[in-house]
């Protein structure tokens, strides 16, 4: 039992994570034409073109794909417990959910910051994957770079956002009662 829980908390994450990076590429208007854009389009369009005939967009953020991340994140908190033999609880698997989104929102920005301070010492020239983290992680770490500038040649904004997003997630560990098991 505990490889098929494994499984579907892989399938449910991996899905919650694309759909996550949709918004995201939305919202930073990020390269439609680039490669890893193509991919997370085409592989959640399946879900979400049926919802957008239903719900549309509001001022520039995809209602339709945060309505099914969240249909996703809450669906992981009823069919894994329910095939474990414990009961339905929508109320606390709809707030669990909704915790979930947020969380899995700053652990992607945690895991495209780590990724691309990574490419950062590998790559070399153009790469339309490391352009791609850029215009994602920029909204976030321009305002960082604005008060802790380059120090002799080296950008510590992404220290910095590291180390911010942690104490995020240890005060919220703290404030919120389910938010050290997510």
């Amino acid at each position: 039992m505990a490889a098929i829980n494994y499984l579907l908390g892989f399938i449910f994450d991996a899905l919650l994570m694309v759909l996550i990076i949709r918004v995201w590429l939305q919202l930073v208007k990020a390269d439609f034409y680039n490669p890893l854009s193509q991919f997370v389009v085409k592989v959640t369009n399946p879900l979400v073109i049926p919802f957008r005939r239903i719900i549309p967009g509001f001022g520039g953020i995809d209602l339709a794909t945060l309505l099914i991340a969240y249909i996703i994140a809450v669906l992981k908190f009823v069919i894994i417990p329910l095939l474990n033999g414990g009961p339905i609880d929508i109320i606390t698997a709809s707030f669990l959910g909704l915790l979930y989104v947020i969380k899995q929102t700053g652990f992607l920005l945690f895991v495209l910051m780590l990724v691309m301070a990574l490419m950062s010492w590998v790559v070399q020239g153009y790469n339309p994957t490391q352009m791609m983290l850029h215009q994602l992680t920029e909204p976030v770490l321009r305002p960082i770079r604005n008060i802790i500038p380059n120090i002799g040649g080296l950008d510590l904004s992404i220290l910095a956002a590291f180390l911010l997003l942690n104490v995020i997630n240890i005060l919220l560990s703290g404030w919120i009662p389910y938010w050290a098991m997510l």
